[in-house]
């Protein structure tokens, strides 16, 4: 598949059912095709577990993101940031606020009541109090997140859905368009284009509507 959308492709994304399948060994296979890599492995730990954990990932080739549950608190975000500060070739440490496949009725059966664009926001300016450098957010917060942290916070956007595309199990979702006017900084695409029946077809398809967008 990477080598597939070879040259599209901004970064590559690894999360969690592959580095368990694979581990290390897929960071550096897929650091190969030098776009660099976004480590999706949602820490939340303690503080010091996490901080370990996220200068382990610093170390691995290729990463240019890597994150941590903002729900940890505080404490462990900054430790997070800390963790990474004194590396001369050091990823971005960002925050997950909520997850897109949660809608407001799916939180409050957690505890998280409230608006979901509310409890994002806050989140992100916990995360950014704490030295990251950006978020992990559904399109729908992009732009009060912007607002709130500034132009230079980081704002990573999954639930991305082009027009054609089933939602799946994602809740808070936009337009690769929709995401780009808000402000996103970068989209995470998964399924729209590795389950598409030609995955580079699909990739451009969406580069060409990111392009119309910024026009």
């Amino acid at each position: 598949m990477a080598g597939r959308l070879d040259g599209l492709a901004g970064m590559f994304k690894i999360g969690s059912q592959l580095f368990t399948a694979e581990g290390p060994r897929a960071v550096e296979r897929l650091a190969k095709f030098g776009a660099g890599i976004f480590l999706d492995l949602k820490f939340h730990d303690i503080p010091n577990t996490v901080a370990g954990a996220i200068r382990a990932a610093a170390e691995l080739p290729g990463v240019r993101l890597v994150n941590v549950h903002a729900l940890g608190g505080k404490e462990m975000m900054r430790a997070a940031a800390q963790a990474v500060a004194r590396m001369k070739k050091r990823p971005r440490v960002i925050g997950v606020t909520l997850l897109t496949s949660m809608d407001e009725a799916a939180l409050s059966k957690v505890g998280i009541l409230g608006p979901p664009l509310k409890r994002a926001v806050h989140l992100a300016r916990m995360a950014r109090l704490a030295g990251l450098g950006g978020v992990v957010t559904s399109p729908r917060e992009v732009t009060d997140i912007r607002r709130a942290c500034g132009p230079k916070f980081l704002t990573v956007v999954p639930g991305i859905r082009p027009a054609a595309s089933a939602a799946d199990d994602q809740s808070r979702i936009a337009t690769p368009g929709e995401a780009i006017r808000a402000g996103a900084d970068y989209l995470v695409v998964g399924r729209p284009i590795t389950a598409a029946t030609d995955p580079r077809a699909a990739a451009k398809q969406i580069l060409e509507e990111i392009s119309a967008a910024l026009a």
